[in-house]
């Protein structure tokens, strides 16, 4: 798994991107050129602070990595934790991830 870093990445995902939502997230999905998918996870302060930040990040993280050989290949995924997701448990997230996934018809699960 690769990751997104830098900032003008996730702003030409935002900018070019289709997204959809839900209770607890947003994704964002632009198609890359490359073989490999890169994910950015974005948790702004507005949903809590460092230690639950970190824990959705990690969440998030995990739920993509179990479930990675399921997803379409060659795109750029942007995350983007909604203040729901502060009391959101491992699997709402992940179903959450799973959800956002076929509904841009990138997850064959």
């Amino acid at each position: 798994m690769e990751s997104l870093k830098k900032n003008y990445d996730f702003q030409n995902v935002y900018k070019s991107g289709k997204s959809f939502a839900n209770r607890y997230l947003v994704m964002y999905v632009l198609e890359n050129e490359s073989e490999k998918n890169r994910i950015g996870i974005s948790v702004s302060k507005k949903v809590g602070n460092s230690v639950i930040r970190h824990r959705i990040t990690r969440l998030l993280r995990e739920s993509y990595r179990l479930h990675e050989d399921m997803f379409n290949n060659g795109l750029d995924i942007v995350v983007i934790a909604r203040a729901a997701a502060k009391s959101a448990s491992y699997h709402e997230i992940e179903s959450a991830l799973l959800h956002l996934g076929g509904l841009h018809r990138i997850y064959n699960g």
